[in-house]
């Protein structure tokens, strides 16, 4: 289906819409073949800082391979610190094996690679198996950091992966949630055991909350009726207190260790600081409770990069058994490490609360697609306040290119 519609992009028929085709972001539009194509993406090289990163619009377009398979029009993305860290090689031994099973043995190159996790856009084709999705449909997801990324004109996805975008909200403020949305939900349900039933009253402490993931976690746990604690500095006070935060930790006024030990134990501490907060961080939960301690901060990824695939699997593994044994033998505490999972119907929820109000995006910087590297420089900053978001295209341009769409459609049943 997929390359039947692009070639109705290059049937001269097709050369009255060529005008309106230039507009739909895709900057290589004419009636070229070998033009019609590609596509415009940011991508990298090789590892390394922000010159690495390199416009280009010769990006072959993703398109419809398998029955399931969702083909997106970018119109918006956000980068997230994982970016940065991926930018520079982090985990790349790992998430190669992720790409290619066979990197193990064969030469294999992720190059080039683009970045980015989150999008909203509108879906431009689909598989024959998709059955909740349709062109012309206005979607968000978060992209798997083993795929190529969101700062593209077009991205290709599995519909389980895929959701549909908050009515309430514009491309810009929608392309902020995905990832964070999903990380969250990996940390706080499939790790933290928590959800809608069983979250009332619930003591959960997170600590460096003024992030994206801190911030929207703040905002899921409030909808589900928790007691939420945070730590963060004095200037984000009022970011997290506006969000629903109970009671907020000034790291930078003293020891947060002993301010936190002034209060009641926690059920559930979501750590995105890592570091040494985990030696007093488990101290805090509700001993022999069932409570848990969960950090989004990990050695699996720096391991294997450091030490190979075999033994820095195994190394993290241990790490992992040690730290979980002693904390539930000692004070009948449970230690997880949680990670980012795409997650479709998850976003599916968020969706409505997002919708019902409980649940406000959070833009810090908006760039225009032509300066991905100024945003790069931005998130390097560090300290942030909600997210930073890159308009890969204007939403007036999505309008035209599903009445396009749709134009491309009634061709091909005409020819048909």
């Amino acid at each position: 289906m997929a390359s039947v519609r692009l070639l109705c992009l290059f049937n001269g028929r097709a050369a009255g819409w060529s005008k309106t085709l230039a507009r739909t972001g895709c900057r290589n539009v004419c009636s070229s073949p070998s033009r019609l194509q590609s596509m415009s993406a940011w991508v990298i090289d090789q590892y390394g800082s922000s010159g690495v990163l390199r416009h280009t619009e010769e990006i072959p377009i993703p398109t419809v391979n398998f029955a399931h398979d969702v083909m997106i029009n970018v119109s918006a993305a956000s980068l997230n610190p994982l970016d940065l860290n991926m930018r520079g090689g982090y985990g790349a031994t790992l998430l190669n094996l992720r790409r290619d099973p066979l990197s193990v043995v064969n030469s294999f190159s992720e190059f080039p690679l683009i970045l980015g996790r989150d999008l909203s856009g509108v879906v431009v084709d689909c598989g024959s198996g998709v059955t909740h999705f349709a062109p012309g449909d206005e979607v968000w997801a978060a992209i798997p950091p083993w795929k190529q990324g969101s700062l593209a004109e077009y991205v290709t996805l599995t519909e389980y992966e895929v959701s549909c975008k908050p009515k309430s909200l514009s491309h810009i403020e929608a392309a902020s949630i995905p990832y964070v949305a999903n990380t969250a939900f990996s940390a706080l349900v499939n790790a933290g055991g928590l959800c809608r039933e069983s979250s009332l009253n619930k003591r959960v402490l997170i600590t460096g909350a003024s992030g994206g993931v801190g911030t929207f976690s703040i905002q899921l746990l409030k909808a589900w009726g928790a007691h939420v604690t945070v730590t963060c500095s004095q200037n984000a006070e009022g970011l997290v207190r506006g969000l629903g935060a109970d009671e907020v930790v000034d790291y930078t006024a003293g020891d947060v260790a002993e301010q936190l030990e002034m209060m009641e134990r926690f059920d559930v501490i979501l750590d995105n600081v890592g570091g040494d907060t985990e030696e007093w961080a488990t101290r805090l939960l509700k001993p022999w409770s069932g409570a848990k301690y969960v950090t989004l901060v990990s050695p699996l990824l720096l391991n294997t990069d450091s030490m190979g695939l075999l033994d820095g699997s195994l190394h993290a593994g241990l790490t992992l058994h040690n730290k979980a044994f002693q904390n539930i033998t000692c004070s009948g505490v449970f230690y997880r490490w949680a990670f980012y999972a795409p997650d479709g119907p998850a976003l599916d929820e968020v969706s409505r609360l997002v919708d019902a109000g409980k649940i406000l995006p959070v833009v810090e910087a908006q760039f225009p697609f032509s300066q991905v590297p100024q945003a790069f420089q931005k998130l390097e900053q560090g300290h942030a306040r909600g997210k930073t978001v890159v308009e890969v295209a204007e939403d007036a341009k999505y309008t035209e290119a599903a009445e396009f769409e749709q134009k491309a459609q009634e061709t091909t049943l005409q020819q048909n």
